[in-house]
Order: C-alpha cells, then structure tokens, then sequence
C-alpha cells in the first residue's frame, strides 16, 4: 500500500492550496480517509475525514469553514482544498487510510500512512 501526498509549499497568509494524496494496493472505496498534520515541536494532529460509502465529512473546529475535503474513487485520491490559510496551519501534512466508516479522530485508528507534504504559510 502507497499513500502520496503532493501539493505542499510556501503561501501569505490568506492564500489557498490544494493537497491532493493519491492511493495504490488498497480498495480505495471502502477506506475512510483523513488528514492530519504536525508542526514543529507538536504531537499529529486530526485535521479532516472523509468516510467511505456516502461521503461524509468531519473537520477540526479549527478549519471548519475553511478547509474542504473530497475524494474521487475512480481515481484513488483525496483531496484537502484549504483556503484563508494562517501561519498556524503551517505543519507537515500527512493522509491517512482506515478500514472503518466511523469518525475517528485518533491518528492510532488508521492503518496506512503518506510520508507527508510540507505546508508553510507566512505572516
């Protein structure tokens, strides 16, 4: 199983980025997917999920509103469009899989792992 995020960089404040983290050797379909990330000095941190069968969604309090989650099945890929970005959103960015269709949050639940992509947002 492969998970590959892409679409990191560097951003002003109150720009917009999309991740985008592609899926191999997993039937993609019946994996909820989630988003957590990890700034320096910090523990992993649930970001957003989105669950397998209808689509359903669940984020942070503190990208609500801010940050969407999607995912095309055809194409095996998640997707985190986050817009009004924040220095405080800057971290490492990781996606992750797990065979279940409930919301965890906790980062233990999921199985498979993205080795990360770097977001930095500056003041």
């Amino acid at each position: 199983v492969q998970l590959v995020e892409s679409g990191g960089g560097l951003v002003q404040a109150g720009g917009s980025l999309r991740l985008s983290c592609a899926a191999s050797g997993l039937t993609f379909s019946t994996y909820t997917m989630g988003w957590f990330r990890q700034a320096p000095g910090k523990g992993r941190e649930f970001v957003a999920l989105i669950a397998w069968n209808v689509g359903s969604t669940y984020y942070t309090d503190s990208v609500k509103g801010r940050f969407t989650i999607s995912r095309d099945n055809a194409k095996n890929t998640v997707f985190l469009q986050m817009n009004s970005l924040k220095p405080e959103d800057t971290a490492v960015y990781y996606c992750a899989a797990g065979p279940f269709n409930v919301y965890y949050t906790e980062s233990t639940k999921y199985t498979y792992w993205g080795q990360g992509t770097q977001v930095t947002v500056s003041s």
